[in-house]
């Protein structure tokens, strides 16, 4: 005992000399990309206590710290965490409890995943699925739901379209939502109208609000349901890398449960909480105030002004080339947007609106000027400005207006934004270059799981304005591709400056939470091809080993 006492006397003593700090983690051997102001390369860093606390040079970082625990990073890639800035966490975790209908080549086989789905859970009171988008069929109409009405007459079936503004409900999942007793719904559509006649019934398409007739009366998860999904949503964001999440969309209960679990450290990646917009969410959390912990931001509320391009309900200015009777719509009325919108700007909350078509971009860029009256520090944001008229975009600029953009949209629907908008108006869509000389700033999401997780694939949207096979040759619409440091800049620290979060992370720099992700290789040099098949090596949240590529599970254990 009295020598294991000298020697650990000796180490302390052998300790102090080395004049080296303590550090809990050394990462070095690295190319490590900062993404400070000066956009600076490093090559390590020390971590203590989830912060950065040293980051230089390999010889600087090991003459100065040590540390029980170095990793040699053996020159691969090292970026701050990644951010997506507009996503919908909570639904991506439970859209992986449903049918998966992304990719889905027909309807046809969409029927048999719901066959064989049923088969296998036969006692399921509802069937849920989520991922059809008809624009990838041979047949781009909307789906009808008399084949579900003859495979599922007892049970209910509720299939969301890939974008989550349109759904397809058979008959049983109608009759449950009593959708012939309701009155018109503004804000929404039924296709083939609301009430059944002799000569004809509702398709079952429900656009926008009209949706809500029927995902009222699903039976919503419980407390450990809920858990799973976040959970199940935590472990997917982490194998890509993502270690900061906005979620856009979110009720009061959720946002509790989030809480609870980050402070009894099951929940470890951070979240950006937009509260959605009911009026009695709205009067709640401004009475309550901003609420921030280290890993959970409740200070922004989501708005929905229109809907969707492919389902056509995004409000345009003119009619829809491949549809001139309608225009889409909005989702509340103008009145009911600005009273929204004079609540928060009376409180420190942000508003965050959804507005994808030109009138609706034009409409909210309006009503965000009435109540910002220029420049400000208010950090509205729009999420998605995804058709802006030329003459629209200075609006940005001149209120101060943050554009939250989904990179993968564009390339996602290229092949038939075309169709939807004409020329020359289709040049006015996905303008991410164009806003960004408005705003100096592009906050970059994927809207998961409306597309995959993976924020490399919007960095590669970002830059070749390609899919996912590097189609089409040369980029969709150049002029509005961004630059590489941009598009990194817009998953990092302008992501983080859109939360008003960028003093405490979005780049490698000392004092900042030590959030960072190594690459098996350099988003910066790799060819446009290749972009999307980088791997993820590793993803750290406040200097812990969270994920680490082939080991299928999360750490619980710190890495130091």
């Amino acid at each position: 005992m009295k020598k294991q006492y000298y020697i650990f006397v000796l180490l302390l003593f052998l300790l102090a000399c080395s004049g080296k700090k303590q550090a809990d983690l050394i990462v070095f051997n690295a190319k490590v990309y900062t993404v400070d102001s000066s956009f600076t390369t490093q090559e390590a860093f020390a971590i203590k206590d989830g912060k950065f606390i040293a980051i230089g040079s390999s010889k600087e970082i090991l003459e100065s710290y040590q540390s029980a625990n170095q990793i040699d990073a053996k020159e691969k890639f090292i970026y701050p965490g990644f951010y997506d800035a507009h996503c919908h966490f909570f639904g991506l975790g439970n859209s992986m409890q449903q049918v998966d209908l992304v990719g889905t080549s027909s309807f046809q086989e969409i029927v048999q995943k719901l066959v064989d789905y049923k088969a296998q859970n036969p006692n399921k009171q509802w069937i849920l699925g989520r991922g059809w988008d008809q624009n990838d069929w041979e047949d781009k109409t909307f789906p009808h739901r008399d084949t579900l009405d003859i495979l599922f007459p007892e049970t209910p079936v509720y299939l969301v379209r890939i974008d989550g503004h349109a759904a397809l409900a058979n008959g049983a999942a109608l009759r449950q939502g009593r959708i012939g007793e309701k009155p018109l719904i503004e804000g929404g559509q039924v296709e083939g109208g609301l009430v059944e006649t002799k000569n004809g019934k509702t398709t079952g398409i429900l656009i926008d609000n009209a949706m809500r007739l029927v995902s009222s009366v699903i039976p919503p998860p419980n407390e450990e349901e809920s858990k799973k999904i976040l959970l199940t949503a935590q472990k997917a964001c982490f194998e890509n890398g993502l270690t900061t999440v906005d979620d856009a969309g979110l009720g009061k209960e959720i946002i509790d449960l989030i809480d609870k679990m980050q402070k009894s450290n099951e929940l470890k990646i951070k979240i950006y909480a937009m509260v959605s917009a009911t009026r009695a969410n709205v009067e709640h959390f401004i009475q309550k105030g901003i609420y921030k912990t280290d890993r959970l931001n409740v200070r922004s509320f989501k708005i929905y002004a229109d809907g969707a391009l492919g389902s056509r309900g995004a409000c345009l200015i003119k009619p829809y080339s491949d549809d001139p009777k309608t225009t889409g719509f909005l989702l509340s009325r103008p009145d009911e947007l600005e009273a929204n919108f004079q609540l928060i700007a009376n409180s420190d909350f942000q508003a965050n609106t959804h507005a994808i078509g030109d009138s609706a971009n034009r409409i909210i860029l309006d009503m965000y000027g009435k109540m910002l009256k220029g420049k400000n520090d208010r950090r509205w944001r729009i999420e998605h400005a995804q058709v802006v008229s030329d003459e629209d975009l200075a609006k940005f600029k001149n209120y101060s207006v943050i554009p939250s953009v989904q990179p993968t949209h564009c390339t996602s629907d290229m092949p038939w934004a075309g169709a939807r908008l004409g020329f020359p108006r289709v040049k006015t869509a996905y303008p991410y270059q164009k806003l960004y000389e408005q705003t100096n700033i592009l906050a970059l999401g994927s809207d998961f799981p409306v597309e995959a997780v993976n924020p490399i694939f919007g960095f590669h949207a970002a830059v070749a304005r390609q899919d996912a096979e590097n189609k089409p040759e040369g980029g969709f619409q150049m002029e509005n591709a961004i630059s590489r440091e941009n598009a990194l800049r817009g998953m990092t620290i302008w992501a983080a400056y859109s939360n008003f979060e960028e003093k405490e992370r979005g780049s490698i720099e000392v004092g900042k939470q030590a959030d960072f992700v190594m690459l098996e290789s350099d988003l910066m040099t790799t060819e446009n091809q290749k972009l999307r098949g980088i791997k993820v090596l590793s993803t750290f949240v406040n200097g812990e080993k969270v994920f680490e590529h082939n080991k299928n599970h999360i750490s619980n254990a710190k890495a130091y």
